[in-house]
Formats: C-alpha cells, structure tokens, sequence
C-alpha cells in the first residue's frame, strides 16, 4: 500500500462488545474485538505499520458506513452475509487461501472442521494450519473464523475469546443460546 492510502477507522458497539473497523480505498481491512482504548492504541499501531499509513479515526466515513450497517443487520438477524468489498492485504499465501474459501463457502448458520477445511484447499492433513490462519485472520465475524471449530465437536479456539465464539454460533443457531 502506498504511503498516501489513508486506512479510515471506527469503533462500533454490537451485541459481542466493541469492535474496531478499518477500512480502505479497496474496502474492509480489519475487525477487532474487545476495542478497549488499549486494545485500539495496539491494533491502530499493527495497522500503521503493516499497511504504511497512518489510520485516521472517521466514525462518519462513507468507507465504514455499509460494513457498520451490515454487521448491525447480522447482530439483529435480519441479515445472513455481508457481501462487503474487502481488503485482504494483512494476509497473504495459505492463509488468505483458507480464508477467502471460508468467506465464500461456509454460510450462516454451518460449521466446518479445521481438518475438512484444509482439505478443501487442497491441503488435507494441515489442520494445525488451518487453525493458524484463523487465529491470524484480520476480519472475524465478516470472514466467520468462529464457524471453524474440531472435529470432535469442541469449540476449538478463538481469538475473541470461547465466550464470544459461543455467542456468535448460539446468533446463527449452530448452538443454543447460552444461559447467562
């Protein structure tokens, strides 16, 4: 990315606490859970560096206001896919393979194994880095990383903590809605 590209960012509430978006000219970049002033000091810093330009708080951002709308839709469960322009510039290789195969081939309300999806990729047999790629994802709940879960069942892990996982596949209904 150039040096003039300007990466547009905004904290957002949403039923799984704050997340921060990023967006460029090219379109979403970054989604961060847990967008604590901390959390956020720490994620903008990665974007500066990885991206080259210095991002540019903009809560009113023509860039921001579809994802914004689009991931309020999918919290109130009107809508089922994001159908968003994204950037994929912060993963490269293997990685952004498994990821844009999980963008586009495992829908709401499903989930796949780390192992099913490696082989889907053409890599059967690297679930261990399948499970890299979704812990290095720089777009969860719009590139649904939380749909991945073991073979066995479990959960697996998640970047945004077990909590949210579950709370995401209890909104698609893969799991009942948690007690409290």
């Amino acid at each position: 990315m150039n040096s003039n590209a300007v990466v547009e960012w905004a904290v957002v509430g949403s039923d799984i606490g704050p997340l921060l978006l990023a967006a460029t000219g090219t379109g979403l970049v970054s989604v961060v859970f847990h967008a604590r002033p901390e959390v956020r000091v720490k994620a903008l810093g990665q974007l500066r560096t990885r991206l080259g330009a210095e991002p540019v708080e903009s809560p009113g951002s023509a860039r921001l206001a579809e994802p914004i709308r689009r991931l309020a839709a999918y919290f109130a469960g009107s809508s089922r896919e994001f159908s968003l322009d994204l950037d994929w510039s912060l993963t490269s290789g293997f990685n952004r393979q498994v990821l844009r195969e999980l963008a586009t081939g495992v829908p709401y309300g499903t989930v796949v194994g780390y192992g099913e999806l490696a082989g889907r990729v053409g890599r059967p047999g690297a679930a261990q880095a399948v499970g890299v790629a979704m812990a290095s994802n720089p777009l969860p709940v719009v590139v649904p990383c939380h749909r991945v879960v073991e073979s066995d069942g479990g959960l697996g892990g998640f970047g945004g903590g077990l909590d949210t996982k579950r709370q995401l596949l209890a909104l698609e209904g893969v799991l009942p809605q948690p007690l409290f």
